[in-house]
């Protein structure tokens, strides 16, 4: 089954955008995935396809209203009835590979893309939305958060990425950052490839980028390398 995505923006001249090329580009062109993009103002009120509104209880910006958010969220499920319904927002819980992992064994996702000062709460209650960040930044929209999100998730769907062994090798895949990696000349402005990677010994080989992965997480990743411990 095709994995599918189904974007809800009020931007939807933002896709494909990188989604279109690279390995995720022919994957999609080879029907591993989908992306279905749906502008939001469709279901907007009046002759001016009002989204937004006033912060209740005052504030600066506007806030989307949830019975336009709600019927852009209904219509999207009717062509995709059975997979998660995600709110990009920096107020979500984070994004991790082991999430990444979760959608790509799925049929999809519906991606609500927030702007403004954000989504009307009950919208959020009303239909079940998962909120996800990408990190602790903030961002005009979601739509650059949904595309990074969308990559993430194709890469790892069987027959996007010529080599399947890579996924398990990477960043996160086993709660460590990746090691360091080489390729030829040899050596460069006084640089050498590490012996141990030209010894053709794969047991060594292994155990060395193993070790290095765990230094160089428990350096620049504490969080992750004390998640890891008993």
């Amino acid at each position: 089954m095709t994995w599918r995505a189904t974007v809800l923006t009020l931007f939807p001249e933002m896709f494909p955008g990188p989604l279109d090329v690279s390995l995720i580009g022919k994957a999609r062109a080879n029907n591993l995935w989908s992306l279905d993009v749906r502008d939001i103002r469709e279901h907007g009120l009046g002759k001016h396809h009002t989204v937004d509104d006033t912060p209740a209880g005052g504030g600066p910006g506007m806030v989307m209203r949830a019975d336009v958010a709600c019927a852009a969220i209904d219509a999207a499920r009717v062509a995709n009835p059975d997979v998660p319904a995600i709110y990009l927002t920096p107020r979500g819980h984070p994004l991790t590979q082991a999430k990444v992992r979760d959608l790509s064994e799925g049929q999809g996702a519906i991606l609500l893309c927030g702007r403004f000062e954000g989504l009307d709460q009950r919208a959020i209650e009303a239909r079940n939305l998962e909120e996800i960040s990408l990190g602790d930044f903030v961002l005009a929209g979601g739509e650059i958060a949904a595309m990074a999100l969308i990559e993430a998730v194709v890469r790892l769907i069987p027959g996007v990425l010529g080599d399947e062994a890579s996924p398990a090798d990477e960043s996160f895949s086993h709660g460590l950052l990746e090691y360091a990696q080489y390729t030829r000349p040899p050596s460069f402005e006084g640089r050498d490839i590490p012996p141990v990677l030209l010894s053709g010994n794969h047991a060594v080989i292994t155990k060395w980028r193993r070790a290095q992965a765990e230094i160089l997480t428990k350096a620049r990743r504490p969080d992750l390398w004390t998640k890891r411990k008993p």
